[in-house]
C-alpha cells in the first residue's frame, strides 16, 4: 500500500458545481468509544494476526439508534480470551454521539480468536442477532430482546470449525428465513510452521498467500425454529476452494434470487449465481469479475455490491494492496460485468494505496454513492521490501457521475492519521441524515468519523419489515427516483452494517415515490415520501 485510501463523492452533471466537499472528524474519544483491536502479534508471524478486525453496526435494543459491536483477537498460540483486553465489545448508542460499553450485561465478551461478524434477525422475532466468525470456532448469538444475547451455537446446528473470515446473511431460497454463507481462508493451524522473510537479515514476515491451501465456502440453510442444516454440497459449493476474504450479496442478474460474490486472496474471485433451485453456479470468469482485464489475480480483500452509476444494476467494488489498484466491475445488465477500474478513474487514484474495507454511500447527499475505504497494508514490515508503508490513512473518493476523485486530503485535519485499519461500518449515528463511519485498527484506538459535511441535500433512510419475506428485508432492491440500492448487511471487510437503506438527493430534487422489490420479485410502491426522515416500509 501507499499512503492513503480514498473517499469518493458524487456530483452528477447538473449538480457538479453545488456538490458539497466531504468532511469528517474523529469523535471516538469524546463519544466514549474506547476500543483497541488486540491481535496478539507474535515473533512467529502467525498469519491470522493480520486478518483480525471485523465489526458490526446494529440496533441491538430497538431504540432506533445504531450501536457498534467489535470483534477482537485472543492470546496466541492458545487462542483463548484469557484477558479482558481480548473481549469482543458492544457499545450502546445513547444519542448525541455518546456510547456506553455494555458488553458484560449483553453477554458478548465471546470466546476464541474472533475474526468477522454478520448481523441480522435470523429468527424473525424483531431483534437483530449476531454470527461471529472465528479461527477454529464460530459463534451464533441470539438477541433475547431484553438487552442480552444467548450463545445458541450448539443447539442451532450452525457449527463451523474452520478458520472463518467473514459471513453474510441472505435468503437464498426465498422462503422468508435468512440463511448463512461463511467464507474460509485455510486450514488452521497449518501443517508446517514455515519461515517467511529474509533469514540473512533475521527478518520474519507474514507468509504470502501462495503458501496456504484454500477451503470451500459453507452454506447453512435456515430450517426455522432456531435450527440450521449445512447444505454446502447440495448447493454445489464443495468443489470450489479458495482463500476467501470478503463477501457481498445482491441480485446481479435481476432474476429475483440473491447471488454471492466472494473475494479470494491472490486467486481469482468467485461469483456464485443463484440458480433458484437450491444450487449455485460459479460464473466469475464468464461474468468478468474473477480478475481484472490484466488477467492477474490480486490480493482481493473486502467488497461492496451496489449501484455506483445509477443505472439500476448492482456493481462490484473490491479493494486490494499497493500497486494493484481497487478493482471496479460495472454491471452491464446483461448477466456480466465490465472492468471499469480505469474508465472510472479509480485505478489511477488507488494505484498507490492498500485497502481492507470499502463502502459505497452518498456522504454529501448529492444523489451519487461515494467510496470510503479503510486502509493499511497486510505486512507490518513492508517498508523493508517495497516502496510503501504499513500504516495508512483511510481514503475517500468523490463520485462525480460515475467518475471517482480522491478527496482524502481535504476530508479533515485528523483524517490523514495513519493506522493499521481493518473493519469498517456505516450508519447515521447522530440522527442528522448523513452517513458516519466507524473503523477498527490493529493495536490502535478505533475511529468514529462523524460526517460534518456542509450539505443542503435531502436524505432518506428506508427500513424494511418483511412479512412474507425475511423480516429484515435483506435482498430487497429499493428505487428512489433515478437511484437504486440493495438492502444488505454485508459490507466492507469481515464486517456488517445493519441500519436500513440510505439515499441522498440535491435540494428540491427528491422524489416523493419509492419502489421496493422484495426478495422473490414482488414490487411495492410507496407514495407521499417525506425527506429528512426514517421511513418504515412494511411488506404488503
Amino acid at each position: 500500500m501507499k499512503a492513503g485510501c480514498c473517499l469518493i463523492l458524487a456530483c452528477g452533471a447538473l449538480w457538479a458545481q453545488s456538490a458539497a466537499p466531504v468532511r469528517f472528524r474523529n469523535v471516538a474519544a469524546t463519544a466514549g468509544l474506547r476500543f483497541v483491536l488486540e491481535n496478539a502479534p507474535t515473533p512467529e508471524k502467525l498469519v491470522i494476526e493480520s486478518f483480525a478486525g471485523g465489526l458490526a453496526v446494529l440496533d441491538y435494543n430497538g431504540d432506533g439508534r445504531p450501536d457498534i459491536f467489535f470483534t477482537n483477537g485472543a492470546s496466541l498460540p492458545s487462542m483463548r480470551k484469557n484477558s479482558a483486553k481480548y473481549s469482543n465489545r458492544l457499545f450502546r448508542n445513547d444519542g448525541g454521539m455518546k456510547f456506553t460499553d455494555v458488553t458484560a450485561e449483553a453477554g458478548l465478551a465471546g470466546e476464541g480468536y474472533s475474526m468477522g461478524v454478520a448481523a441480522a434477525d435470523f429468527d424473525n422475532d424483531g431483534h437483530v442477532d449476531l454470527f461471529v466468525a472465528g479461527v477454529g470456532a464460530s459463534r451464533l448469538y441470539r438477541n433475547l430482546g431484553n438487552g442480552r444475547f444467548q450463545d445458541v451455537t450448539a443447539s442451532s446446528g450452525l457449527i463451523d470449525d474452520h478458520w472463518a473470515v467473514a459471513a453474510a446473511w441472505f435468503d437464498y431460497d426465498n422462503d422468508g428465513k435468512l440463511d448463512l454463507w461463511v467464507t474460509h481462508y485455510t486450514q488452521w493451524p497449518p501443517a508446517t510452521d514455515r519461515y517467511c522473510g529474509d533469514r540473512l537479515r533475521n527478518i520474519r514476515v507474514y507468509c504470502h498467500p501462495k503458501h496456504f491451501q484454500g477451503l470451500p465456502n459453507r452454506l447453512f440453510h435456515n430450517l426455522g425454529g432456531g435450527k440450521f442444516e449445512e447444505v454446502t454440497r447440495q448447493a454445489g459449493l464443495a468443489t470450489h476452494a479458495g482463500r476467501g476474504m470478503g463477501i457481498a450479496v445482491a441480485d446481479y442478474d435481476g432474476d429475483a434470487f440473491t447471488d454471492v460474490f466472494v473475494t479470494n486472496d491472490n486467486e481469482p474471485n468467485f461469483l456464485f449465481r443463484n440458480l433458484g433451485n437450491g444450487r449455485f453456479e460459479e460464473v466469475a470468469l464468464a461474468a468478468g469479475v474473477a480478475m481484472l482485464d490484466s488477467g492477474k489475480p490480486v490480493a482481493n480483500m473486502g467488497a461492496d455490491f451496489r449501484d455506483y452509476d445509477n443505472d439500476g444494476w448492482p456493481d462490484l467494488v473490491v479493494v486490494d494492496l499497493f500497486s494493484e489498484t481497487f478493482p471496479l466491475f460495472r454491471n452491464t445488465g446483461k448477466g456480466g460485468f465490465r472492468d471499469a477500474t480505469y474508465s472510472s478513474r479509480l485505478g489511477r487514484a488507488s494505484f498507490n494505496m492498500s485497502g481492507w474495507g470499502p463502502g459505497l454511500f452518498d456522504f454529501n447527499l448529492d444523489g451519487w454513492k461515494d467510496l470510503f475505504v479503510s486502509c493499511a497494508h497486510v505486512n507490518d514490515l513492508v517498508e523493508l521490501f517495497e516502496p510503501t508503508v504499513y500504516r495508512l490513512p483511510n481514503s475517500i473518493f468523490l463520485n462525480e457521475k460515475g467518475v471517482f476523485r480522491d478527496v482524502s486530503s481535504t476530508a479533515g485535519p485528523d483524517f490523514r492519521t495513519p493506522r493499521a485499519h481493518r473493519g469498517v461500518g456505516f450508519a447515521d449515528f447522530n440522527g442528522d441524515g448523513k452517513i458516519d463511519v466507524v473503523v477498527s485498527s490493529l493495536l490502535d484506538p478505533a475511529e468514529l468519523w462523524e460526517n460534518t459535511t456542509d450539505s443542503d441535500g435531502e436524505w432518506l433512510i428506508v427500513r424494511l419489515q418483511g412479512v412474507k419475506a425475511n423480516r429484515d428485508g435483506i435482498g430487497a432492491s429499493v428505487r428512489w427516483g433515478g437511484q437504486w440500492n440493495t438492502m444488505t448487511t454485508s459490507t466492507g471487510y469481515a464486517s456488517s452494517t445493519h441500519f436500513g437503506v440510505h439515499f441522498g438527493a440535491p435540494r428540491g430534487q427528491a422524489p416523493d415515490t419509492l419502489e421496493v422489490t422484495w426478495p422473490g420479485g414482488k414490487k411495492q410502491v410507496v407514495s407521499g415520501v417525506k425527506t429528512k426522515s426514517v421511513l418504515l416500509v412494511r411488506e404488503e
